[in-house]
């Protein structure tokens, strides 16, 4: 049978182009017996858990079938660890040959210390897969440094089934998403999953509140330092929206104890009615779920005029970089396109994340949440990446440190907000 094919458009990227320049640092290894090999070394976040395990799988497969004698080596490590082991690197001198990052501030000291290459030449293979528009938050300077998987969006995902029994709707505002909170917890039933010990899921749920308070140009300009101050209502206000739930018992017993695979567990075994996290939590509830037309997604609710239910919260922040010591630039130049490139293909088929490329995709495979998450996506009024790219690396892990405190009960929204005016101030 003759499958369908479409070509996915590009997925709406937004955003800015940071600061920076050139680079330096690490290892290919050339087997020189009979039919010589190259062996390419690749860091991810792509572990046995991930959703992108089995795409970047299928990824670094194809692109050893079409380059003979050439063998991808990936090592993967947990995303909040690699945080910690890629800086190290960095400052050590001891990169792998290419190495998945996230664009924007996060890598920016990456690249203005001189050990990124530059990647320009090796685009001009790829102008007409990929815009420079999907790129824009792997510029520095002026030159490109990274190239694209997907276009990952934040979203708050729900039962259903479990919203039917309880009859109530996907909720649009903020008071109605309280109401909807407060339905469940009537019912005995704790309405939201999070995780609050991998803080980056309580980090997602703050951004979405924070882009539905403050908006997408105060959200962005107070977070890159571009003169807007985070000591603002509108950033009290989202802190405040957290310490209702809070207070609200609105969040799943022991979530400061809880990794996010036991938060998500708690969600797809059909316990938890809501969980935020991002497009990604397709492939798991369609690998993990008894019933996966149980679940869908929708967008955060609004908090304040200052934003539409259209503005969204990601954006093209998952990138691979290459080592410009690598022995073999030209092979790890077209390598990380051509895999960034699959990876894109081979994560929206499993619903992992959204296209940042024309790909080609069998439609009969094509997850229906991911052709709709996409649909809204490039139908978004704004798209604001995450605050771990946004952010500088210093200044994302002191705002999870904060969070952390603030949810536990450590900080009031007006202390966590003066301190985040300060750490961005320093």
């Amino acid at each position: 049978m003759l499958l369908k094919k479409r070509i996915l458009p590009l997925a709406l990227s937004v955003i800015m182009a940071v600061s920076a320049l050139t680079g330096c640092g690490s290892s290919s290894e050339k087997d020189s017996s009979s039919g010589a090999k190259t062996t390419l070394t690749m860091w991810t976040i792509a572990t046995e858990s991930d959703s992108f395990h089995k795409p970047y799988l299928q990824a670094i497969e194809e692109f050893e079938k079409n380059h003979p004698g050439v063998k991808i080596n990936m090592e993967t490590f947990e995303n909040e660890s690699y945080k910690t082991k890629i800086k190290a690197a960095v400052a050590a001198n001891e990169l792998p040959d290419i190495f998945f990052t996230w664009a924007g501030g996060f890598s920016e000291s990456f690249v203005s210390s001189g050990k990124v290459m530059c990647l320009d030449d090796y685009y001009k293979n790829y102008e007409k897969e990929i815009s420079k528009t999907a790129l824009a938050n792997d510029i520095y300077d002026g030159k490109l440094y990274g190239s694209v998987t997907c276009t990952p969006v934040s979203v708050m995902w729900y039962n259903k089934e479990m919203f039917k029994k309880q009859g109530v709707e996907v909720p649009a505002t903020w008071d109605d998403f309280k109401a909807v909170c407060k339905k469940f917890i009537d019912a005995g039933i704790k309405p939201i999953g999070t995780s609050v010990k991998d803080t980056w899921v309580l980090a997602m749920l703050h951004d979405g509140l924070a882009l539905k308070s403050a908006g997408a140009d105060k959200v962005t300009k107070a977070l890159t330092k571009q003169g807007q101050s985070y000591n603002d209502p509108d950033f009290v206000k989202a802190a405040n929206c957290i310490k209702e739930l809070v207070d609200m018992g609105a969040f799943i017993d022991g979530a400061t104890g809880l990794s996010n695979d036991e938060a998500v567990a708690s969600f797809t075994n059909g316990t938890v009615p809501m969980f935020v996290t991002g497009a990604w939590m397709d492939s798991s509830i369609t690998n993990d779920a008894e019933n996966p037309d149980d679940f869908g997604f929708m967008p955060f609710p609004v908090c304040s005029d200052n934003a539409a239910l259209t503005d969204s919260m990601g954006g093209s922040a998952d990138i691979l970089m290459v080592n410009p010591s690598t022995e073999d630039p030209d092979l790890a130049g077209t390598a990380a396109f051509d895999i960034a490139k699959l990876v894109s293909k081979y994560g929206y088929m499993s619903g992992a994340g959204i296209a940042a490329w024309k790909v080609d995709y069998d439609v009969e495979n094509q997850s229906s949440v991911s052709k709709t998450m996409s649909d809204c996506i490039n139908n978004s009024t704004s798209l604001t990446i995450w605050s771990g790219s946004l952010m500088e690396a210093e200044d994302y892990t002191e705002y999870q440190s904060l969070l952390q405190q603030f949810f536990i009960g450590d900080l009031t929204a007006s202390d966590f907000v003066e301190a985040m005016d300060a750490q961005l101030n320093q």
